[in-house]
């Protein structure tokens, strides 16, 4: 949920911290990723001059600068504007097609119901129920828990 980019670098250089390829390889990649979440044109724009959900989408984007099978995502909706989570929201769809795995802990569920092929449900620290969205959105524990009756 915290940020943790590099504010003194721009978002390109926030990609390459992380990666010990080739440097014109990694540049490459990089770029391709900006312009996956659409951020192309901020690539020498310092971090730090970034909006919120620009600067998670730079976060995030880093990771995938590694090429990871599992990625895990806390609370990607938290704080971000509808056009820059729908973009976010789209990479995941894109990676998720692709064959990797996303992990996502998520509170909005209008983001989780559209966006996760299966749901897990807690309450306070318990599994309450298991299955896809729309098991979930009509189980009775999960109404009680949630929205009480």
């Amino acid at each position: 949920q915290i940020i943790r980019v590099f504010p003194e670098l721009t978002a390109l250089e926030n990609l390459l911290v992380v990666t010990t390829n080739d440097y014109a390889q990694a540049r490459e990649r990089a770029q391709e990723l900006l312009r996956f979440v659409k951020l192309e044109g901020l690539a020498g724009e310092y971090a730090g001059n970034l909006s919120y959900g620009q600067q998670k989408l730079v976060e995030f984007i880093r990771v995938l600068m590694t090429d990871p099978e599992l990625i895990l995502l806390d609370e990607p909706a938290a704080g971000v504007n509808r056009t820059l989570l729908n973009d976010l929201l789209d990479a995941v769809r894109q990676l998720r097609d692709r064959g990797k795995t996303v992990l996502l802990v998520e509170h909005d569920m209008k983001v989780v119901m559209g966006l996760c092929e299966t749901v897990f449900v807690l309450d306070h620290g318990e599994k309450l129920a298991e299955g896809p969205p729309g098991v979930i959105q009509t189980d009775e524990r999960v109404i009680e828990a949630y929205f009480g009756r």
